[in-house]
């Protein structure tokens, strides 16, 4: 205790000429919001806001699944109708009971070779069977249903495959290799695509530059050409494109950054709009952000195959490219 007492007055004064604690860290651009950790939900290529159902967001691995939806909630955790938990599980793998992991929503009437991308739009589903590697598909097309209840539900109908070529595609594989396609939105109801390019021969490597595609017509038995809208020689690899909830901006996750474009004046050249752009760091990028939608109008969700989820705000965003 004296020892204490002798030293007190040092202590004070050390205390009184210390530096000043330092400045709270500003949080990342991209904030980790939550984690996937439903084992099946393995490699998250799409997700889509429910615009129905509160705190719901569909998701759906990439290619050679099962043709299933998952519903998530906001923190990533898996939604499955109650009835169905005396059978499953859902979150961590279970240890001991018995159970199975929730196998997810069953789309009848669909395969998966290779989902890309998804977006709703009103109480309508769309899955963009996009996927495209090698440029040699003549497949391609996207699933249409209407949106069931997560939790009342266990398998949907699709209502419709649409059948999608590109018209300045005519070898498959492709001459030069522009006609792989991760991202699809809707605006004024009528779907769009961003392409993904890669030098021919190398599925794997990234080539700048990307085409922006419309579809005008829904047949049902032959293939509807898409119609090319423009291209974008600074966009690489676009991984995930999702239109804002009101319609007025259009988000794009690509290798190099994360852009959001303003609705063009007039006419459909989203991404000749005014653009504002954040850079994408390494460790996202190595995790594979292939999934994106809007929170709300200024709030962008980035969900990765390797599981984490990112929030970034728009007000974090500068103009330009």
């Amino acid at each position: 205790m004296k020892t204490l007492r002798r030293l007190l007055p040092l202590l004070l004064l050390l205390i009184a000429v210390a530096p000043d604690a330092p400045a709270q860290a500003p949080k990342p651009a991209f904030e980790p919001i939550g984690e996937i950790d439903h084992p099946p939900i393995d490699e998250t290529s799409g997700i889509a806001r429910s615009r129905t159902y509160d705190d719901v967001y569909w998701v759906h691995n990439d290619s050679g699944d099962e043709p299933r939806l998952y519903a998530i909630d906001g923190k990533g955790k898996a939604i499955m109708p109650g009835y169905a938990s005396g059978r499953y599980f859902v979150g961590p793998k279970e240890k001991g009971g018995g159970r199975e992991a929730w196998p997810g929503m069953e789309l009848l009437l669909a395969a998966n070779i290779d989902w890309e991308d998804i977006a709703i739009d009103g109480d309508t589903i769309y899955v963009a069977e996009m996927g495209n590697n090698y440029n040699h598909r003549r497949d391609l097309g996207v699933y249409v249903l209407k949106e069931p209840n997560p939790r009342q539900t266990d398998r949907m109908r699709t209502l419709a495959f649409l059948p999608i070529a590109y018209p300045d595609q005519k070898k498959y594989p492709a001459e030069k290799w522009h006609f792989d396609c991760e991202c699809l939105f809707v605006s004024g109801k009528k779907l769009y695509f961003i392409t993904k390019h890669r030098p021919v021969g190398k599925g794997g490597m990234p080539e700048a530059g990307a085409k922006l595609y419309r579809l005008d017509t829904k047949h049902l038995t032959e293939q509807n050409e898409l119609t090319l809208v423009e291209f974008r020689q600074d966009l690489a690899w676009p991984l995930a494109a999702d239109l804002s909830p009101d319609g007025t901006k259009l988000a794009v996750v690509c290798a190099n950054g994360v852009f959001v474009f303003d609705r063009p004046a007039t006419g459909d050249k989203w991404l000749s709009g005014k653009t504002r752009r954040i850079g994408m760091p390494l460790d996202i990028l190595m995790k594979q952000p292939e999934a994106l939608t809007w929170d709300d109008e200024e709030t962008l969700r980035i969900a990765c195959e390797k599981r984490t989820i990112y929030r970034v705000s728009l007000a974090r965003f500068t103009p330009g490219t």
